[in-house]
């Protein structure tokens, strides 16, 4: 387990690492740079750089970790990326589903194997599944969410590239939000965060404002009109 800066989760643990970039939210990507890092530094995990990569020896790992944590899941990957074996990704739900006192957050791009995959998959309510939105372009990707038996669904905006309007927030748990950061961060309007910000207040939705972003996130911050926005689903927040 790693412990994680994001500010969503709690810890992180990469049975995959590696992916490729399919929609603009990647052309940045944050892991893609860590990943070569990494492998600068001769981390033997990432001998392939960001390369989709499997590491079997890593499955089994939550269940050695006896303090609950809300993991986030391929941090450094896409579970349903379309090199991974069904057998692998059933391997890792059978892992969530035994380590129940943990709360496992994937994200993915992939919405269509997300959803082609959803019969054959155990979903355990500690297991939240998310997609991530970041233009109109892209907002398929929530109706193929919200028709997946995942208990707990939510959806990270981030990097949040343009405005979301009237979104369709039904069956919807939770809600991040967040600018890109990093170098060449594209900029983030204060009025797409507002906008859904009230959205989520509106459909009684749990909202998370992760960040400003830009080239220095440490200076932008994340309050929105003055105060922080932690919010998480409300039938399994803990303390």
């Amino acid at each position: 387990m790693a412990s994680s800066a994001i500010e969503w989760t709690e810890a992180t643990w990469n049975p995959l690492t590696g992916c490729d970039k399919i929609s603009p939210g990647c052309k940045n990507c944050y892991a893609e740079r860590m990943a070569v890092r990494l492998r600068g530094m001769g981390n033997e995990k990432y001998r392939n750089g960001f390369e989709l990569t499997m590491h079997d020896d890593v499955l089994e790992a939550p269940l050695a970790w006896k303090k609950p944590q809300r993991i986030f899941v391929n941090s450094m990957s896409d579970m349903f990326h379309e090199e991974v074996p069904p057998s692998f990704i059933l391997s890792a739900f059978d892992v969530m589903r035994r380590a129940h006192w943990h709360q496992f957050q994937i994200l993915t791009k992939r919405a269509e194997r997300l959803l082609d995959l959803d019969p054959m998959l155990d979903w355990p309510a500690n297991v939240w599944m998310g997609v991530s939105v970041e233009s109109e372009k892209f907002r398929p990707r929530i109706d193929l969410l919200r028709h997946t038996r995942a208990s707990v669904k939510f959806l990270s905006l981030e990097p949040l590239l343009g405005p979301l309007p009237a979104l369709d927030l039904r069956d919807i748990d939770w809600v991040i939000v967040g600018g890109e950061s990093g170098p060449r961060a594209r900029a983030m309007q204060v009025e797409w965060v507002t906008d859904l910000r009230d959205q989520c207040l509106r459909a009684d939705v749990a909202f998370f404002f992760k960040q400003w972003g830009g080239t220095r996130k440490n200076r932008t911050g994340r309050t929105l009109e003055g105060r922080t926005w932690d919010g998480y689903p409300a039938a399994v927040a803990r303390k």
